[in-house]
């Protein structure tokens, strides 16, 4: 690193230990000027992991992060639904802003923590990385989660492209602005008068939308968290064979592939795409019992357990699974064009539709998506999901 360090300081860059500072003092700053006080539950959860990773042997480490940090987050996501349901307050949204940047740290140090239990992190005497890497600004707020040795590299890398790096940029800035003109346009259709007539299909087709736009204000968001670790030199990676520079290492996956999954599992695995990678290396590698309930189940409570999540994610985990049985079964019948073509396009529609149930549920959260859902025919497809389980 020193060597590194006066090289860079020749050229006229930042050292090395001054990038790590202003990132970490760029991210302590955004902290207090959008949450506040509530600030101090990021703060407070920066210095335990300090405290544990000198304190703590590696192959107990991510033991006793991933529980302290899951206890603390779940305490506050309690204390929210203790002012939503019993006090029948609105929470601060400050508050909730913390809650939600405290879920990305969650992801970020019990991921730095298993790589330790793992080996692939040895170097714990300098601690400013590992705070750095806990608070750092342009994943504060928006993610998506970046490997510890991905971010040191980052960090460390002397310089990229300039023409690269704009074009890059004005090409991510000009998929957001389609992202959210397109969600626009649906929000104002379904305020509009189309739907005022009572029909199972037009009922169908709202609560489609309505989870279509839910959905794509995601994508719009992730792909906005893209641009700015982008700019601030994050996620870029040099291809050894070709030479050429990817901008693609932080991505949270792409809108047309995702929504062309013709299969409820596909579109799960492409769906938020870090996190989903997350989940895998946490629980399901880890968990030899039912390891896919076993996920969604902690993707609930990760989440905040509000009663919509809580069923949503149980949906989604039963939907998963009549999946996998449905296509071990059909998948041999499957020997003509005509059969596989139907089939494709039939499960595409029935994961839309199964999708957006889970969407529904889990963005309301509380139990009018509950109701919300039940009074309505698209009850059907999650209905259905639980019967081929049981059947297959």
């Amino acid at each position: 690193m020193e060597i590194n360090q006066v090289k860079l300081a020749n050229q006229g860059h930042l050292s090395i230990i001054n990038r790590y500072v202003y990132l970490a003092m760029g991210g302590f700053m955004l902290a207090i000027a959008t949450m506040g006080p509530y600030s101090s539950l990021l703060f407070l959860s920066a210095i335990k992991l300090l405290l544990l990773i000198h304190y703590i042997h590696p192959m107990h480490l991510h033991r006793w992060i991933l529980g302290l940090q899951m206890f603390w987050q779940t305490c506050w996501h309690l204390y929210v639904q203790y002012q939503i349901y019993w006090l029948q307050e609105a929470p601060d949204s400050r508050l909730i802003l913390a809650i939600s940047a405290l879920m990305l740290m969650t992801q970020r140090i019990s991921s730095l923590s298993l790589d330790f239990q793992e080996g692939t992190i040895s170097n714990q005497s300098i601690l400013i990385p590992f705070l750095t890497y806990s608070l750092y600004f342009p994943a504060l707020l928006g993610g998506p989660l970046c490997s510890f040795n991905a971010f040191v590299q980052s960090v460390e890398r002397q310089h990229t492209s300039m023409s690269s790096y704009l074009g890059n940029l004005t090409s991510k800035i000009s998929q957001v602005i389609v992202l959210v003109w397109i969600k626009q346009l649906f929000s104002e259709l379904l305020k509009s008068a189309t739907f005022n007539i009572d029909s199972v299909c037009l009922d169908v087709l709202w609560i489609w939308i309505f989870s279509l736009t839910l959905r794509l204000n995601y994508y719009a968001h992730w792909k906005m968290s893209e641009c700015v670790n982008n700019a601030a030199g994050f996620g870029v990676y040099l291809h050894k064979h070709s030479g050429q520079t990817s901008w693609d290492g932080l991505s949270d996956g792409s809108v047309l592939v995702t929504e062309a999954s013709s299969r409820p599992s596909v579109f799960a695995r492409k769906w938020n795409q870090t996190t989903v990678d997350w989940l895998r290396k946490i629980v399901f590698n880890r968990t030899s019992r039912s390891p896919l309930f076993m996920t969604f189940g902690f993707s609930a409570l990760w989440h905040g357990l509000h009663p919509g999540q809580i069923l949503g994610f149980l949906i989604w985990a039963v939907t998963v699974q009549a999946d996998y049985k449905l296509h071990r079964f059909l998948h041999p019948k499957l020997n003509s064009l005509w059969r596989k073509r139907l089939y494709v396009c039939v499960n595409w529609a029935f994961t839309q539709l199964t999708v957006a149930c889970v969407v529904v549920c889990v963005e309301l959260q509380s139990l009018a998506s509950v109701k919300l859902l039940w009074s309505s025919c698209i009850a059907v497809f999650p209905l259905l999901s639980a019967l081929i389980l049981i059947i297959l």
